[in-house]
């Protein structure tokens, strides 16, 4: 498979400031992959110069293939972009948006009202084709965003932010429509939430200071520090002391009368243990996952270290 986006030795500097150094990445296939950064750490200037809105400083950035700063116009006919704030006319109705976004896409004529039904179908906006978008709530004004992001079918699709400011039910769409897009194509989503990300990506890019400090699987950031504890929620959970008889727990503590975090000893097939403990016992166990707490104390592990 070829390579979707590749990044090489990027470097970018305001004035007598680096805003990002020596960044390098490689991605080859479709899926949601994660830019991970507090807020100033470098992700709006690294997504900017992807996306061909600013030009870098140094390095070279190839989008399937294509050079986007010697072939702008190419490169980014294969890129589709979501901004924090999405780029939606709001006294224009959806369908007449998402035609003016084909026509800027340099879509052909004739295909134009095919692309615009089958984005409308993707991100389930197709009911609200006459609504002004000014009449749609905040979750629905994503979703034209995210349409006019996909409309020509790019090969990489950049997200900033893409569930920021949104309610919890929006959210909980959001992310599964996401999820969706990331299918079939390469998503490079960014944000300063690690919990997110963790939802969201199978691949994770850390960024901190400008520069990256961690890429990988999701998979081996969890295990970047040997997980110590597990979050459960019950609908009839048992006294701490019979879980506590569950082997390989060492201590447990309930956040609330249904939630409670379970300290173990490393072995993480200690949430097999308690599924089969629910089972047996009854608890109705409805979730259990690794402690987030654990995930924010691996992000400052790993920021702290690029410090040094």
């Amino acid at each position: 498979m070829s390579t979707i986006l590749k990044i090489d030795r990027l470097s970018h500097r305001y004035s007598s400031a680096w805003a990002v150094r020596d960044i390098n990445l490689e991605i080859g296939h479709a899926g949601v992959i994660g830019l991970l950064g507090s807020n100033g750490a470098g992700k709006s200037t690294t997504m900017n110069i992807i996306c061909g809105v600013l030009n870098q400083t140094e390095g070279t950035v190839y989008i399937n293939g294509l050079d986007i700063r010697q072939q702008p116009e190419q490169a980014k006919r294969q890129i589709g972009f979501l901004p924090q704030n999405p780029p939606v006319y709001t006294d224009l109705t959806v369908d007449e948006y998402l035609h003016y976004a084909a026509q800027l896409r340099h879509i052909e004529k004739g295909k134009v009202r095919k692309a615009v039904e089958e984005a409308k179908e993707r991100v389930g906006i197709s009911h609200f084709s006459s609504r002004l978008i000014g009449n749609l709530s905040g979750g629905y004004r994503q979703r034209v965003g995210i349409a006019q992001a996909i409309i020509h079918k790019p090969k990489l699709v950049v997200m900033d932010e893409p569930t920021n400011g949104l309610d919890p039910n929006q959210l909980i769409e959001a992310r599964k429509l996401i999820r969706e897009i990331g299918q079939d194509h390469t998503v490079l989503l960014s944000s300063h939430i690690l919990s997110e990300v963790h939802l969201l990506c199978r691949e994770i890019v850390m960024i901190e200071g400008g520069r990256v400090i961690f890429s990988d699987t999701m998979e081996a950031f969890n295990n970047y520090v040997q997980p110590h504890s597990v979050l459960a929620r019950m609908e009839q959970p048992p006294a701490a002391a019979e879980l506590q008889q569950i082997s390989g727990v060492s201590n447990v503590e309930f956040l609330s009368d249904r939630q409670v975090r379970i300290y173990f000893d490393g072995d993480e097939s200690i949430t097999e243990r308690i599924v089969a403990a629910s089972v047996q016992h009854g608890w109705r166990l409805r979730e259990i996952n690794l402690d987030k707490g654990l995930l924010d104390d691996i992000f400052k592990q790993l920021s702290i270290q690029s410090l040094q």
